[in-house]
C-alpha cells in the first residue's frame, strides 16, 4: 500500500476497524462492469465479519451490476446507495429516497437542449433517454430498462440526469449551474451528472449510518473519482485507488494501489480482516 505522508501512517496506527465499509464499483471493487474475482473473495470474507459493506455509486438503480445485485441477493452486501445518494435501498426495500422536483427537472431538461446534447433521466427502474443515436440505439436493444422518452420525467419520479459530451472540449462550462441549486459532477471525460447542488454520495452514507446506528466517523470508503469527493470529506477512513482523480487523491487519507495491485486488500490487510 501507498501512504500518502508521515501523518497517515501515524493515522493508520490509530484508526480500529470500521463498522461500515463503503465502496465505490466502477475502478474501485469492479472493472468494465465486472467485479474483480479477488475483490468479490474479499466481500465474501468480509462478510463473515461483524462489518456493514455497502455500495455507494453514482449508478442508476436500474443499471446496477448483475454481480453486484448478485452479491446483495446472497447477503455478502448489505445495502446500496446508488444515484449519487439520491437512492438507498437494502433487502427490506428503500431506505432513503431525493426525488428531483419539477422545477428542477424542466430546468435540467432545459440546460440540455440549449447545449443540444444527449442526456438521460434516471428512476428507480428505468433509463430513459431524451434521443438516441447509432450507439445508443445498440445500447437499448440490448438493455430492456433503457428506454427513449423525452417526456418520461414529466409523469414519473427521477432522481437525476446524465450529460453525455460531444467531445472532451464540450462540458456545459459556460452553465452557471450553482445559479439553478444544480451542479454537474464528471465521472467521465465525456459524461456527467446533474444532480441538486446538496446531492452527493455523503449524504446517502448520512442516511445509512443513521439506518445503522453507525457514526460516520467510524465509517471507511474506497473510491476512485470525483463524485467521492463528498464522501471521503465525511468517513473517518478515505482510500483513493491508485488510478483515482488526482483531486480525490488529495482528499483522501490514504491511496492504495488499483483493482490490478490488489488496492482494497492492501488497506483491509493492515486490520488484520482481508
Amino acid at each position: 500500500m501507498f501512504i500518502k505522508d508521515k501523518i497517515a501512517r501515524e493515522m493508520m496506527n490509530k484508526i480500529t476497524t470500521p463498522k461500515i465499509i463503503f465502496f465505490d464499483i466502477d475502478d474501485t471493487l469492479s472493472r468494465n462492469g465486472i467485479i474483480a474475482e479477488h475483490n468479490k473473495a474479499t466481500l465474501e470474507q468480509l462478510a463473515e465479519t461483524d462489518i456493514k459493506l455497502v455500495i455507494s455509486t453514482g449508478r442508476s438503480k436500474a443499471i446496477l451490476p448483475d454481480d453486484i445485485l448478485a452479491l446483495l441477493d446472497a447477503d455478502i452486501l448489505d445495502a446500496i446507495i446508488c444515484m449519487n445518494g439520491q437512492y438507498s435501498f437494502d433487502h427490506s426495500g428503500m431506505i432513503s429516497h431525493y426525488p428531483l422536483n419539477a422545477e428542477q427537472t424542466d430546468k435540467i431538461s432545459y440546460l440540455c437542449q440549449q447545449s443540444n446534447l444527449i442526456h438521460k433521466f434516471d428512476s428507480a427502474t428505468h433509463i430513459v433517454w431524451s434521443d438516441e443515436n447509432e450507439r445508443l440505439r445498440d445500447y437499448n436493444a440490448r438493455t430492456p430498462n433503457s428506454i427513449v422518452d423525452p417526456e418520461y420525467y414529466k409523469s414519473n419520479t427521477v432522481y437525476q440526469c446524465s450529460v453525455f459530451f460531444n467531445d472532451q472540449e464540450d462540458k456545459m462550462q459556460e452553465v452557471d449551474f450553482e445559479k439553478y441549486d444544480l451542479k454537474l459532477v464528471h465521472w467521465h471525460h465525456i459524461g456527467a451528472d446533474i444532480l441538486p447542488i446538496e446531492a452527493s454520495k455523503a449524504r446517502g452514507i448520512k442516511d445509512m449510518c443513521a439506518y445503522y446506528g453507525v457514526d460516520v466517523r467510524e465509517c471507511m470508503a474506497f473510491g476512485d473519482g470525483m463524485n467521492d469527493l463528498e464522501m471521503f470529506d465525511l468517513v473517518g477512513f478515505a482510500v483513493a485507488m491508485g488510478d483515482a482523480k488526482p483531486a480525490l487523491i488529495e482528499r483522501a487519507d490514504f491511496v492504495t494501489g488499483t483493482i490490478e495491485e490488489f488496492g482494497i486488500q492492501a488497506v483491509l490487510g493492515q486490520f488484520c480482516i482481508a
